[in-house]
């Protein structure tokens, strides 16, 4: 066993409810400090410092010092994106072993609801919205397991600047978003899209989190993509 990687330890740190409760907390990008962290965890102020000692000890959370406060903010991108992946695995093992049932709600900061990274692509609401639109618009059908893009997509897609024929593969593919408990475009599409998204300026990444950051320009661009009136 002395091959496998050495895991154990983050694990074990995600692993204990309050700590991930805090973590929770910071995945929109914020700082907080200890006592706000502790009220949202449901922790007295002595267990809440011994708990962050251990995530900034770890490499998880960084401190930051602002109008004489100690804030925390999660240390990297690979934290948050390690944790929405928790997410994304709680959420689909949920339904992989009781089909049919109401999958579970996660509550997330608003800021990760609304729009974030998600393998690549974006995820959030934002994201199962434009999934819907361009359903509905006949820029992709759904078949069986699979999601294509259709000869018009493929147009109204090259207008803006994507072309289909260049990308790789998978081209498409569903992507099961866990806030909104439907699909968001992944694959080869999904991350183009993102990419015209942050070249454009129309969103971007708040500090080191999943979190994105839609501006006004954004909003409306990305609103009027596959929107009826222009389909």
């Amino acid at each position: 066993m002395e091959a496998a990687p050495c895991i154990s330890h983050i694990a074990s740190l995600l692993a204990e409810p309050k700590r991930t409760a805090m973590l929770w907390a910071l995945m929109d990008g914020s700082a907080k400090s200890s006592e706000e962290l502790a009220t949202l965890a449901g922790l007295s102020p002595a267990s809440a410092n011994a708990h962050l000692a251990r995530l900034a000890g770890s490499g998880l959370l960084r401190t930051e010092a602002r109008r004489g406060k100690r804030l925390f903010r999660v240390a990297a991108a690979d934290v948050s994106a390690a944790i929405d992946a928790l997410a994304s695995t709680t959420m689909a093992s949920a339904v992989r072993s009781t089909p049919g049932a109401m999958p579970l709600m996660l509550v997330a900061p608003p800021l990760l609801r609304r729009a974030r990274l998600c393998h690549g692509h974006l995820g959030g609401e934002l994201a199962a919205q434009l999934y819907q639109r361009m359903m509905e618009a006949g820029w992709i059908e759904r078949h069986e397991q699979r999601t294509e893009v259709t000869v018009k997509g493929a147009q109204r897609l090259a207008s803006l600047g994507i072309f289909t024929q260049a990308l790789a593969s998978p081209l498409v593919c569903d992507c099961f978003d866990w806030s909104q408990q439907q699909p968001h475009l992944g694959g080869a599409l999904g991350a183009g899209l993102l990419q015209l998204f942050l070249q454009s300026n129309w969103i971007s990444v708040i500090n080191e989190s999943c979190a994105l950051l839609v501006n006004d320009a954004g909003l409306e661009h990305i609103a009027r993509m596959a929107a009826p009136e222009s389909s």
